[in-house]
């Protein structure tokens, strides 16, 4: 059946007043409009609610039994609708994001900040993971969003990019390549490495970009954490790819930073599940994480 909310409302006024011009009045709708949107519900139910005379409206049997259930229904419906036109307007409420190691610690700590001095109402609740963990929560509804690394393929997220980051060298002092303003990545041929391993969303990009350049590395070491990747360049296992937004804001003292040439870059991204928008409360923070990532 096709019946129109437009047709319950205009059947409840006229079953409530028995008079078809004050329903219309009540419905914002002319005289001929109810009584279409009456013949038209009839239709559709295939029964007739109400037997009209030039002195009064009667409300036949079925006509009586739609009415007794039709003010609970649309009340609740009403309800519903006024709940849900709330959230477009709701300050209060949890948003639930994901991030990988690398972000966690370097983009969103000034995020959540800035969500507390902005939006005080709002919960920015951080769940810190591994990539394909992160693309694991947002696929399963347990997150609002998530901000990761650029994915290999995500046909099923929506994908917003908000930084690029690019890749540097990190070397111990003394080293040879040290020198240099820049390093190539074709320098970097038969260097021993300290890496991120394949948890990580960077680790593809890294070694696509040294393959790329020609640059065969023995990889001594794959970690978790880029502060492990430091402590072990210090002690001189290896040098290390490491993209930009890794570097402490203190400083790397006492390695040295140098940018790679030609320039390779991670794409850092917002994701949600696809054909799905977060909630009004989650666009904000994703707005202003998306800002932040900006300035």
């Amino acid at each position: 059946m096709n019946v129109s909310l437009r047709q319950l409302r205009v059947f409840r006024a006229i079953a409530e007043g028995r008079n078809f011009s004050r329903a219309g009045d009540e419905v914002g709708l002319s005289q001929p409009a109810v009584s279409r949107a009456v013949i038209e519900l009839e239709t559709q139910l295939g029964l007739k609610l109400l037997d009209r005379t030039t002195r009064e409206v009667v409300l036949t049997e079925a006509g009586q039994s739609l009415a007794l259930r039709l003010d609970r229904v649309l009340d609740e419906l009403d309800q519903a609708l006024a709940e849900v036109h709330g959230m477009a307007g709701a300050r209060r409420g949890k948003v639930r994001v994901a991030s990988s190691p690398t972000l966690s610690a370097n983009l969103m700590p000034a995020c959540i900040a800035e969500c507390a001095r902005r939006e005080p109402e709002i919960e920015l609740v951080l769940l810190d993971r591994i990539q394909q963990d992160v693309l694991d929560s947002v696929r399963a509804g347990e997150v609002d969003f998530g901000v990761v690394v650029e994915p290999p393929s995500v046909d099923d997220l929506h994908c917003e990019a908000i930084l690029d980051d690019p890749f540097c060298l990190v070397l111990p002092p003394g080293h040879r390549l040290d020198g240099r303003a820049s390093v190539r990545w074709s320098a970097l041929d038969g260097e021993a490495l300290v890496l991120l391993d394949h948890a990580s969303g960077s680790r593809r990009l890294i070694d696509e970009a040294l393959a790329a350049h020609g640059a065969r590395c023995v990889v001594r070491q794959q970690v978790g954490h880029p502060t492990t990747v430091f402590r072990m360049v210090e002690q001189g296992i290896g040098i290390s790819v490491m993209p930009a937004l890794a570097m402490p804001p203190g400083g790397l003292a006492p390695l040295a930073m140098r940018p790679l040439v030609p320039r390779v870059q991670r794409s850092i991204m917002l994701v949600h599940r696809r054909n799905r928008a977060p909630a009004p409360l989650a666009q904000r923070v994703w707005a202003l994480i998306a800002e932040m990532a900006q300035s």
